[in-house]
């Protein structure tokens, strides 16, 4: 039996934050791959090497994580004003599920520099140097997102001295600005999906929690870390290492996604593997981090702990800190009551890896609460450019 020889895509390899992904311009994807579908999930599936049974990904560009196997699409904006469309797929490691169902904020730091060194950004919004801003449509969540991006000499500023907890070394600072980052509605109901900032919601055989619903960055249930019998601390294998919590966790998710009205059945969790992350707040503690530094009780206003594709994440979601940062700024929330309650604009958490700061402002009109913006840094640079090969098979 002969094979055809494997086809070529044109791709990107790159880190954005804490998460690294394969990039792609929509119109170099082959031509049944350019909009959504069967061809184009199966193609994503093999660039990334999934479904594994061994859940290793050798066989293609994913690391085995959720914060490494994942996919980005962009091109020139249809929407009036913005620059680049941003589509991203999480790919499942040991399914053959590609989720659409939500943003990836980490990787949201790599799409301006993408955009600008691919020719989707018009070259008069290009500056020499200094700050280009980059206009982000996000097709997955229908939201605007500004990226600022420092440029040298004409070209993107990669190098730096900006230092990300969760990223080994410093980079140049790229900061984002997550537009009116809450739900707008027509997927699960507004912010707070319930109406409130705490509900109680039973879990059978596993207990009634507090917790609060949020829709911003993307959906995400907040309960106490206590209340799982947590102190807040964990580090990935305090959770990853017991099967039996990773179930209560998947369980609880599934729950709450009925309960924001994300899906109508728990089962159908199971295909919505991205969307909601679920996390576990506690008051300021002293610990020390997945790299081996010391953070002291005063070095935050909380601490968070969230679980991602299943998984405790070894540092934080870009999109879950956007929930953070939105349900800290409302008094009330488990968020804001565990940074200590009140008014606040901005809160440094922490997380597996260390520190994240990041801002939001929200304010209550007519009964509803409401954030425009949330603010947080992050770093990008390119770590291979070429083309990715897969089996032509794959498309045949």
């Amino acid at each position: 039996m002969s094979y055809a020889p494997q086809i070529r895509i044109p791709a990107t390899y790159m880190r954005g934050g804490t998460s690294k992904g394969v990039f792609f311009k929509q119109d170099d994807l082959p031509e049944a791959a350019q909009q959504a579908g069967y061809v184009r999930d199966q193609i994503l599936l093999r660039v990334i090497g999934s479904p594994d049974p061994y859940a290793k990904q050798i066989d293609g560009m994913g690391g085995a994580t959720s914060s490494t196997s994942k996919t980005v699409i962009l091109s020139k904006s249809t929407q009036p004003d913005h620059d680049v469309d941003y589509l991203f797929g999480q790919v499942a490691i040991d399914k053959a599920f590609v989720d659409w169902s939500g943003n990836c904020g980490n990787l949201t730091a790599a799409v301006g520099a993408f955009a600008i060194s691919n020719g989707l950004v018009d070259s008069t919004r290009i500056p020499k140097d200094g700050i280009c801003t980059v206009r982000i449509w996000q097709s997955n969540i229908q939201k605007t997102i500004i990226a600022h991006v420092p440029m040298h000499d004409g070209q993107v500023q990669e190098s730096g001295d900006f230092e990300l907890d969760g990223v080994t070394f410093p980079a140049a600072e790229v900061q984002i600005e997550f537009l009116d980052p809450a739900d707008d509605g027509e997927d699960g109901g507004a912010m707070f999906p319930t109406g409130n900032v705490v509900d109680e919601f039973e879990v059978p055989d596993i207990g009634t929690f507090e917790a609060t619903f949020i829709n911003a960055g993307i959906p995400t249930i907040f309960m106490k870390a206590e209340a799982l019998g947590y102190i807040g601390t964990e580090l990935q294998d305090d959770i990853n290492s017991d099967a039996n919590a990773l179930v209560k966790f998947e369980k609880i998710r599934a729950y709450g996604a009925k309960f924001m009205g994300l899906i109508q059945d728990v089962s159908e969790a199971a295909q919505r593997q991205h969307t909601p992350k679920i996390a576990f707040v506690s008051e300021p503690k002293a610990y020390v981090s997945s790299s081996g530094k010391q953070l002291e009780t005063g070095d935050t206003d909380l601490l968070v702990r969230a679980l991602s594709m299943g998984k405790l994440h070894h540092a934080m979601m870009g999109t879950a800190a956007v929930a953070i940062g939105t349900a800290a700024a409302v008094p009330g929330t488990l968020v804001n009551l565990a940074a200590g309650g009140g008014e606040r604009e901005a809160v440094r958490f922490g997380h597996p890896s260390g520190t994240l700061r990041v801002g939001a402002q929200a304010e209550l009109v007519e009964g509803q609460w409401v954030v425009k913006k949330a603010v947080m840094s992050r770093s990008a640079r390119v770590l291979m450019e070429g083309w990715v090969r897969i089996p032509a098979e794959t498309i045949a």
